[in-house]
Order: C-alpha cells, then sequence, then structure tokens
C-alpha cells in the first residue's frame, strides 16, 4: 500500500496506542499462570496477536469480556508449531518457556524475523539442559527441554529480550538458576519484565544487571493488570506534534506504572528545543525554536527513526549514537535511514558508533519502510513537513500501531492513499 502525506499542521489529541512490550510480557505471564488473569485495555497489533495465538497453542483458554481480555493459563505441551510472526519479542520469549517441555517444540516465524541472529540461545541453553537445533542460528528452532535450571552466561550486547525470555522461563525450572550478563543493553526494558513478573508474583534477584539469581519451581499467579500506552508509539506522535504543529497537540494515555525505555523521548525533545507539558494522562508538546542535539539512543534503539526525523528541523546537525543496535531490527535501521532520507534530500552520515543527521526541508520523494513500522513513520514525518512523501509498504505499521495514520488524520494531516 502507498500513502502519500502532505505538508501539514497539526492540532488536537489523540491517545497513544497501547504498548505491544507490556502486552506480549503479560500474555507470557498469564498463560504460565494457573488461574485466569484480565488484561485491561489490551493492544491490538499484529506482535500482540501472534503472541495470543501461542498462548492459544500453549493450552490458554482467551476470551474478551467488555473489551478487557480474560486469559485461563493452562500450560500444555503445543501440538503445533508456536508461530510468533515477525516479532523479535515474541521469538525470545517463546523460546525458553517452549524449553519447559520434555517433548520438542518447534518455533517459527515470517518475513524478516527469519533473518534474524538467535546464536545467544544456541550458545546458553544446553548448558540449562535443552537439546538445541536452529537452521544455522535462525529460525524454524526445536527445542526439547525440560529445562532444569543452573548456571550459564549471556551475552546482552545484541538484545536484553534473550535475557526476558530466560527470566519468564526459568522460575519454572527445577533447580535454581545464576545467569551472567556481559555487556547487557536497554537495561530498562529488562526492568519492564522484572515488573511485570512481579506483578504474576515471580520475584528475581540480580546484582547491578550483571548477574541474576532465580529460584526454581515458583509458581505464577493470575494477575489484573492494565496495558498502558505505548512510548515507542507516542513519541512519533509527540515529534509530530513537535515539527508540524502551531499550537501544539496534546498525546494521551502516556504514564508510567511500568519501565519504558522509550520515554527518553522527553529529554530528546527538551534538548531539541521542543515545548512539553505534564498533564494527568499524558504530554502537550508545542513546537519552540528547534535545535540540532546531541543523544545517546544506545538503551532505546527504537527511538532511531523517529529522532532523525525530528532532527531535520534542527538549526544543525544532530548526533545520535548507538547506531549497532540497528543492525538486527526489522531491517537494518541505520543503512535504511541514511538511504531513505537520502532521497528526500536529508544527508544522514554514519560514522562509528554515530549517526549525523543534517537538517533541511524534505524534497518531494517516494520512500519504502522496507516493511519496518518504525520507518514507514518515520517517513510519514518527514512529510508533515516536506515532501509530500509517498511511502510505499505503509501498511507495515500494523505491527506496531495499526491507526498511526488515522490518528495524524484526527490531528489534522493531509494523507491520501494513491
Amino acid at each position: 500500500m502507498r500513502l502519500v502525506v502532505r505538508p501539514s499542521l497539526l492540532d488536537g489529541q489523540v491517545a497513544a496506542p497501547k504498548s505491544k512490550s507490556l502486552m506480549q510480557r503479560f500474555i507470557a505471564a498469564a498463560t504460565l499462570a494457573n488461574g485466569t488473569t484480565i488484561i485491561r485495555e489490551p493492544a491490538e497489533n499484529d506482535d500482540s496477536l501472534h503472541g495470543i495465538y501461542c498462548a492459544r497453542a500453549l493450552g490458554a483458554d482467551i476470551d474478551f469480556e467488555n473489551d478487557d481480555l480474560h486469559l485461563t493459563g493452562n500450560i500444555n505441551w503445543p501440538e503445533v508449531p508456536l508461530n510468533v510472526g515477525e516479532s523479535g519479542l515474541g521469538m525470545r520469549l517463546y523460546i525458553p518457556i517452549a524449553c519447559l517441555f520434555d517433548k520438542g517444540v518447534k518455533i517459527i516465524g515470517e518475513g524478516s524475523l527469519r533473518t534474524r541472529p538467535i546464536d545467544a540461545f544456541e550458545n546458553i541453553l544446553p548448558a540449562l539442559g535443552v537439546n538445541f537445533r536452529s537452521r544455522g542460528g535462525r529460525l524454524p528452532v526445536t527445542v526439547q527441554g525440560p529445562l532444569i535450571g543452573g548456571e550459564a552466561t549471556i551475552d546482552g550486547s545484541v538484545s536484553s529480550q534473550f535475557l526476558s525470555g530466560l527470566l519468564m522461563a526459568l522460575p519454572l525450572a527445577k533447580n535454581d538458576s545464576t545467569i551472567h550478563v556481559d555487556n547487557l543493553k536497554s537495561i530498562p526494558y529488562v526492568d519492564m519484565t522484572l515488573e511485570v513478573l512481579r506483578s504474576f508474583g515471580i520475584f528475581i534477584q540480580h546484582h547491578d544487571y550483571k548477574t541474576f539469581h532465580i529460584r526454581g519451581n515458583q509458581k505464577y499467579s493470575p494477575a489484573d493488570v492494565t496495558v498502558e500506552g505505548d512510548w515507542s508509539g507516542g513519541a512519533a506522535l509527540l515529534v509530530a506534534g513537535a515539527i508540524a504543529s502551531k499550537t501544539g497537540i496534546k498525546v494521551a494515555g502516556l504514564r508510567g506504572e511500568y519501565t519504558q525505555a522509550d520515554k527518553a523521548i522527553t529529554g530528546a525533545l527538551l534538548f531539541a528545543g521542543a515545548k512539553l507539558m505534564q498533564h494527568p494522562d499524558g504530554l502537550q508538546i508545542t513546537a519552540g525554536k528547534l535545535r540540532g542535539f546531541s543523544f545517546d539512543a544506545t538503551d532505546c534503539p527504537d527511538l532511531f527513526p523517529v529522532l532523525a526525523a525530528l532532527a531535520t528541523a534542527g538549526d544543525k546537525p544532530t548526533t545520535l549514537t548507538g547506531i549497532h543496535r540497528l543492525t538486527h531490527k526489522e531491517s537494518n535501521r541505520a543503512i535504511t535511514i541514511r538511504d531513505e532520507f537520502a532521497k528526500a534530500g536529508i544527508k544522514v552520515e554514519l560514522i562509528d558508533d554515530n549517526m549525523i543527521i543534517h537538517p533541511g526541508l524534505p524534497q518531494s520523494a517516494v520512500l519504502d519502510s522496507h516493511n519496518d513500522h518504525r520507518i514507514a513513520m518515520a517517513a510519514a514525518l518527514l512529510g508533515l513537513r516536506g515532501g509530500p512523501i509517498a511511502i510505499d509498504n505503509a501498511e507495515a505499521i500494523a505491527k506496531s500501531y495499526p491507526t498511526f495514520f488515522d490518528d495524524l488524520e484526527l490531528l489534522g494531516a493531509d494523507i491520501r492513499k494513491k
């Protein structure tokens, strides 16, 4: 699908989408609990739907009542492969969970997920009692447990999600476990996992995020939880307000019971000169005189695309640090941002671990999302202040924020289907 986004002035209020990161963790934890969990205000996106599919395959009963999701955990060996779709988090949660069974379980995925490495599991799971087979370090994977626990070391530099998956499954192992973690990135996402686990009665100790002690034979308890607004999707709306609003916009639903790494967008926006005002249930953002800034996005790599779009409106080049975190996403985002922004006349340099974005008014161009939801959103942001920008494969937003373009239109964006 090709959509064209034209220069627009935004005004009004929208609600941030619900967090797929929280939703997926809630679904996995609820599946492991004996009893019925209520997930209020559930997220509706492709990654969450695949999480529901995996929960059902593992024996969970799922009903919707008054728009709330009621999930009754009853974990059993799945007779069909677990299809995690294109969800990197889903892959890294359900591979360890599948290791709880003494019969083989196959995990499959779709699209670009089939090219993303899972070497971390291949290196660590055999030490914890698991027979692990993969397609050259990629999906599909077949695992056979049971996961018995023990001691192992994991490299946390590629993704914190490998650790999150282990933290979900190892409390149900027969023995206690000690996991040593080298060079852990995206610590806020690990905090989110630990907070979700506490909501379900699971407790894990750690020492400075370098050593995690996990008591075995714990039991998940059902919970009553609410999916908060997603700071990742909310970040795109906030940047839209910063670069394309006259009187400002309000983004509702952004609160902070659970840690979300992408809340760091607020600091980046302030560095860039935008004006933020806190409201009881969200943020008001008004464009100020935007400037170039420096920001380390190592722990919040999903912000790179929208921050790059924000940087085009500055008064001097912006430097974003941490591009080594962008290689194994839906696309190689550093290269994709550089090449796609170039089509719109925006110069982006990749130097060592830094992305340097030179400001400028985006020129009319056709950009390709590369089936990457965050690239599609960044392309739309370029179109709001320049262009117009046509976006091929715009439907990629369904992965995390299916109503993104609808919400932009509610704020006054000129978006047309071509």
